[in-house]
Protein backbone atom coordinates (compact mmCIF):
# COMPACT_ATOMS: atom_id res chain seq x y z
CA UNK A 1 0.00 0.00 0.00
CA UNK A 2 2.53 2.26 0.59
CA UNK A 3 3.20 2.62 -2.84
CA UNK A 4 0.30 3.78 -3.40
CA UNK A 5 1.02 6.59 -1.07
CA UNK A 6 4.24 7.26 -2.88
CA UNK A 7 3.17 7.20 -6.97
CA UNK A 8 -0.05 9.41 -5.06
CA UNK A 9 2.24 11.73 -3.90
CA UNK A 10 4.38 11.71 -7.14
CA UNK A 11 1.54 12.45 -9.46
CA UNK A 12 -0.14 15.08 -7.19
CA UNK A 13 3.53 17.09 -7.13
CA UNK A 14 3.58 16.80 -11.16
CA UNK A 15 0.54 17.87 -11.70
CA UNK A 16 1.51 20.99 -9.37
CA UNK A 17 4.74 21.58 -10.98
CA UNK A 18 3.21 21.61 -14.68
CA UNK A 19 1.21 24.14 -13.27
CA UNK A 20 3.60 25.89 -11.47
CA UNK A 21 6.42 25.66 -13.71
CA UNK A 22 4.91 28.12 -16.31
CA UNK A 23 4.69 30.83 -13.93
CA UNK A 24 7.68 30.17 -11.39
CA UNK A 25 9.69 27.47 -12.42
CA UNK A 26 12.10 27.81 -9.23
CA UNK A 27 8.95 27.29 -7.44
CA UNK A 28 8.25 23.99 -9.07
CA UNK A 29 12.17 22.95 -9.27
CA UNK A 30 11.52 23.30 -5.18
CA UNK A 31 9.02 21.49 -5.34
CA UNK A 32 10.33 18.48 -7.12
CA UNK A 33 13.32 18.97 -4.47
CA UNK A 34 10.90 18.72 -1.55
CA UNK A 35 8.98 15.75 -2.85
CA UNK A 36 11.78 13.73 -3.96
CA UNK A 37 13.26 14.44 0.01
CA UNK A 38 10.05 13.60 1.39
CA UNK A 39 9.48 10.74 -0.55
CA UNK A 40 13.12 9.37 0.57
CA UNK A 41 12.12 10.62 4.47
CA UNK A 42 8.78 8.43 4.30
CA UNK A 43 11.56 5.12 3.14
CA UNK A 44 13.84 5.40 5.93
CA UNK A 45 12.01 3.26 8.33
CA UNK A 46 12.06 0.72 5.34
CA UNK A 47 15.76 1.39 4.97
CA UNK A 48 16.22 0.95 8.50
CA UNK A 49 14.62 -2.48 8.51
CA UNK A 50 16.79 -4.11 6.03
CA UNK A 51 19.99 -2.55 7.98
CA UNK A 52 18.38 -4.51 10.77
CA UNK A 53 18.18 -7.84 8.87
CA UNK A 54 21.43 -7.60 6.97
CA UNK A 55 23.42 -7.18 10.38
CA UNK A 56 21.68 -9.75 11.92
CA UNK A 57 22.17 -12.26 9.30
CA UNK A 58 26.04 -11.13 9.07
CA UNK A 59 26.19 -11.80 12.87
CA UNK A 60 24.67 -15.25 12.33
CA UNK A 61 26.76 -16.04 9.54
CA UNK A 62 30.12 -14.81 11.06
CA UNK A 63 30.90 -12.33 8.23
CA UNK A 64 33.31 -9.96 8.73
CA UNK A 65 31.21 -6.53 9.51
CA UNK A 66 34.27 -4.31 7.67
CA UNK A 67 32.64 -6.30 4.44
CA UNK A 68 29.16 -5.30 5.48
CA UNK A 69 29.66 -1.89 6.31
CA UNK A 70 31.46 -1.16 3.25
CA UNK A 71 28.88 -3.01 0.55
CA UNK A 72 26.31 -1.13 2.61
CA UNK A 73 28.43 2.72 2.41
CA UNK A 74 28.46 2.30 -1.14
CA UNK A 75 25.24 1.50 -1.63
CA UNK A 76 24.44 4.72 -0.06
CA UNK A 77 26.95 6.37 -2.47
CA UNK A 78 25.26 4.88 -5.29
CA UNK A 79 21.74 5.58 -3.89
CA UNK A 80 23.00 9.26 -2.80
CA UNK A 81 24.57 10.29 -6.39
CA UNK A 82 21.86 9.03 -8.10
CA UNK A 83 19.42 10.80 -6.29
CA UNK A 84 21.99 14.68 -6.23
CA UNK A 85 22.31 13.49 -10.20
CA UNK A 86 18.49 13.49 -10.89
CA UNK A 87 17.80 16.86 -8.89
CA UNK A 88 20.57 18.23 -10.66
CA UNK A 89 19.60 17.08 -14.05
CA UNK A 90 16.00 18.61 -12.96
CA UNK A 91 17.25 22.05 -12.37
CA UNK A 92 18.56 21.90 -16.78
CA UNK A 93 22.45 21.56 -15.04
CA UNK A 94 23.20 18.29 -17.15
CA UNK A 95 26.83 18.86 -17.09
CA UNK A 96 26.97 18.63 -13.16
CA UNK A 97 24.59 15.70 -12.99
CA UNK A 98 27.08 13.92 -15.14
CA UNK A 99 30.37 15.02 -12.38
CA UNK A 100 27.96 13.97 -9.59
CA UNK A 101 27.49 10.26 -11.09
CA UNK A 102 31.88 10.06 -11.72
CA UNK A 103 32.33 11.22 -7.99
CA UNK A 104 29.88 8.81 -7.32
CA UNK A 105 32.10 5.68 -9.15
CA UNK A 106 35.19 7.07 -7.89
CA UNK A 107 33.86 6.99 -4.11
CA UNK A 108 32.73 3.59 -4.35
CA UNK A 109 35.89 2.93 -6.44
CA UNK A 110 37.58 3.87 -3.43
CA UNK A 111 35.73 2.25 -1.16
CA UNK A 112 35.72 -1.10 -2.28
CA UNK A 113 39.70 -1.51 -2.43
CA UNK A 114 39.66 -3.04 0.96
CA UNK A 115 37.34 -6.10 0.01
CA UNK A 116 39.65 -6.01 -3.21
CA UNK A 117 42.21 -6.38 -1.59
CA UNK A 118 40.98 -9.37 0.97
CA UNK A 119 40.15 -11.13 -1.78
CA UNK A 120 43.16 -10.70 -4.10
CA UNK A 121 45.09 -12.25 -0.74
CA UNK A 122 43.04 -15.01 -0.06
CA UNK A 123 42.86 -16.29 -3.59
CA UNK A 124 47.10 -16.01 -3.36
CA UNK A 125 46.70 -18.03 -0.04
CA UNK A 126 44.95 -21.04 -1.82
CA UNK A 127 47.22 -21.31 -5.05
CA UNK A 128 50.34 -23.32 -4.57
CA UNK A 129 53.56 -21.72 -4.36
Amino acid sequence: MEIIQVVGLGLIATFLILVIKEQKPVFAFLLATFTGVVIFLALIGKIADVLHVLTRLAEQARVNTLFLETILKIIGIAYIAEFGAQVTRDAGQGSIASKIELAGKILIMVMAIPIITMMIETVVQILPS
